[in-house]
């Protein structure tokens, strides 16, 4: 289960920093709304442009430190649970728009990937 666990973090935490690092101004299927960048993805769920630079700094933050908690156990929990409610507002962005449930497809993934890197036990065993 360790290993999977540490999978997960590398998939979540490198995921979330290629959204805000590399394909921040690109257009993806994702996008809420029409928009083809974060920040006209921000305006359309009605937001303001100074919240994609707080959000984005937040979630490369918590990006990091979760994929740190691959050596610092001690951080995994805090890093989880922080990009899960992040995600989680990602997720009601879309709702709050009616934007097609496939749109937060990724958000909503990587939601339960943040779930199970902080609930389930390294130790645990499958049955």
């Amino acid at each position: 289960m360790e290993y999977l666990i540490i999978v997960l973090q590398l998939i979540v935490g490198l995921s979330i920093l290629n959204v805000w690092l590399v394909q921040y101004n690109k257009a993806t299927r994702w996008r809420g709304g029409d928009a083809t960048t974060i920040v006209e993805e921000f305006r359309a769920y009605g937001l303001p442009d100074w919240s994609v630079y707080v959000v984005g700094a937040i979630k490369t933050v918590l990006a990091l430190l979760l994929l740190a908690a691959i050596w610092y156990p001690v951080l995994r929990f805090p890093a989880a649970i922080g990009l899960a409610a992040m995600l989680a507002g990602s997720v009601l962005m879309h709702l709050k728009i009616s934007d097609p449930l496939i749109k937060s497809f990724p958000a909503a993934l990587f939601l339960m990937m943040c779930l199970i890197i902080a609930f389930v036990p390294e130790n645990a065993v499958l049955n």
